[in-house]
């Protein structure tokens, strides 16, 4: 894997980090931008731009950063706030009157929509196929955060329109040129390829990716959705987050104002995806560690995984970000490259950096060993040798990866590749200690489920007779989308092994929690199957291929 010449200390041990990481992770290529609050302190490329042509990245290569676009959006409606022209309380449908959304729990104001608690569902798009689609909101604006790509679409409208430009072009003006971000693009075009690094994506669809699986290169993507549309360079990331790092000052002078930063910067609401400390200010995660505070983000696309990772307190901050989208993003290497510019200035020891954990490795695997039976009679048998947990099917037995929490997939080339195997334990009565291990009663694998010798429930179950005609595997068209499998699992009808609870009809809510806006509707019903599903605002269609 190519990987740049390190000529410091800092940079071998960091270098030697992205190497393991990368390795670990199944990254094909990586981009780093460091900077201090004076200048940039390092760029470098790792690994491969184009896999095929062994063509490795460098400086020059675009990587598409994702959801760290939405600062980019925040900071724009502060500067048009600062100029008297925005008001961040204002209800949003008094400057876009025609937004196909519904606010029945209450008016959505721009402040609602920086923030993630509008409501509003996280759909792939704002302006669906069907004319008469609307977004409707789960909850009372203000109170939960639930993350909402199409807010930031919407506000990314909201900023054109008031400046008269689109989005593009008042980006450009208004914060690459000021920042001199020469070889950062607003939107994400064919036009662009040549410079852009090929993204990657795992090889099958329809199937769970283990770590190390078979990756492909991505169709092109073209999108101006302000949710995650910027593409960059390490040298211009790390001149972006150096304004951050200087309180929204750039060498031209401020790219907003005291105020406006302060707002940008204030934790307005607890956002755990993000940490188990970190809140979320406008378009900016906010936290604190070791002491000090942190502004942070991720960004996620079809096919590239971003971090950014900004002390304020410490003076340092650095950009990642690795061309595949296999779940993960890069915030480890942030995280840790920051760490380490922090106790050079310090004087101090360079740390080591954390353990990258070995998903193959399952401290308590013994656990999970013992024979699960179907109500049918079919059983799954599970054997853990040291910290190795494998299914025994027949005499061959299958590795199996921790895909998180008590989920696993296999990791060869099986009929068991389709699905994780889910592990369930046992309910607590009441006051559950999330630090208390309950005892493993049952496990599934897509519809079907097997029970262990400790389950005391029942083993036979009735979903109502409908849902069968919403059952099958359902494809969707954009490069968002890929493929979704609607099963029975139990009594419960889900996508994917996530819960659907009937809100009437056919339309059902999406997860657990009950304030959800997050919904899946089965729409042309042909032949007593559903031939459309439509899941977060995009359309699904029943394929019938084995």
């Amino acid at each position: 894997m190519p990987v740049p010449a390190a000529a410091t200390p800092l940079e071998q041990k960091l270098d030697a980090y992205i190497a393991s990481y990368m390795e670990a992770m199944n990254a094909p290529g990586l981009t780093l931008g460091l900077t201090g609050a004076d200048k940039t302190l390092r760029t470098a490329g790792f690994g491969y731009a184009d896999v095929d042509k062994r063509a490795p990245v460098t400086t020059d290569h675009l990587f598409q950063i994702g959801s760290i676009t939405k600062s980019f959006v925040a900071l724009l409606l502060l500067q048009l706030r600062d100029e008297g022209k925005l008001d961040l309380r204002k209800p949003v449908l008094d400057y876009l009157p025609g937004l196909p959304i519904v606010t029945e729990f209450g008016p959505v104001t721009v402040h609602h929509l920086l923030t993630h608690t509008s409501g509003l569902p996280d759909n792939l798009t704002l302006f669906a196929a069907d004319p008469s689609a609307r977004l409707i909101q789960g909850f009372k604006p203000g109170e939960h955060f639930h993350y909402c790509n199409a807010g930031f679409d919407i506000l990314g409208l909201l900023a054109a329109k008031l400046d008269g430009r689109p989005w593009r072009m008042l980006v450009e003006e208004r914060i690459f040129k000021p920042l001199a971000m020469s070889r950062t693009r607003g939107v994400i075009t064919t036009a662009d390829r040549a410079r852009a690094a090929v993204g990657y994506q795992p090889y099958w669809d329809d199937q769970v990716y283990p770590r190390q699986g078979k990756l492909a290169p991505a169709p092109n993507l073209v999108m101006d959705d302000t949710a995650g549309c910027i593409q960059s360079t390490p040298d211009d990331m790390a001149r972006y987050i150096r304004m951050l790092l200087n309180g929204g000052k750039g060498p031209a002078g401020r790219i907003v104002s005291e105020e406006g930063f302060g707002l940008f910067t204030t934790p307005y609401i607890k956002a755990e995806e993000f940490s188990p400390t970190a809140s979320y200010g406008y378009g900016i995660a906010v936290d604190t560690l070791d002491g000090h505070r942190i502004l942070r983000h991720t960004g996620g696309m079809v096919a590239f995984a971003s971090s950014i990772h900004v002390d304020l307190d410490g003076g340092a901050a650095a950009f990642a970000s690795i061309n595949a989208m296999q779940g993960y993003r890069p915030t480890a290497v942030t995280e840790y490259a920051v760490k380490l510019i922090r106790a050079q200035r310090e004087g101090k020891p360079l740390p080591a950096p954390a353990t990258i954990a070995d998903p193959m490795d399952v401290d308590n695997a013994a656990d999970y060993a013992g024979i699960y039976t179907a109500p049918d009679g079919r059983t799954l048998e599970f054997a853990a040798k040291g910290k190795g947990l494998s299914l025994l099917d027949g005499e061959r037995p299958i590795p199996l990866q921790r895909q998180g929490g008590d989920a696993f997939v296999s990791t060869a080339a099986s009929s068991y590749a389709a699905h994780a195997f889910a592990f369930g334990r046992k309910e607590e009565a009441k006051d559950p200690d999330p630090k208390k291990k309950l005892p493993l009663i049952e496990v599934s694998y897509g519809p079907d489920w097997f029970s262990g010798a400790k389950y005391e429930g029942p083993k036979s179950f009735h979903a109502p007779a409908h849902y069968g005609g919403f059952t099958g595997r359902y494809c969707c068209d954009s490069a968002w989308g890929g493929s979704a499998e609607v099963y029975i699992l139990k009594d419960q009808l889900t996508v994917d092994g996530t819960p659907l609870a009937p809100i009437g009809g056919a339309l059902f809510r999406l997860g657990e929690e009950p304030w959800s806006p997050m919904t899946a509707e089965f729409l042309h019903m042909f032949e007593g199957k559903a031939r459309l599903m439509r899941l977060g605002g995009a359309d699904y269609w029943r394929v019938e291929v084995g």
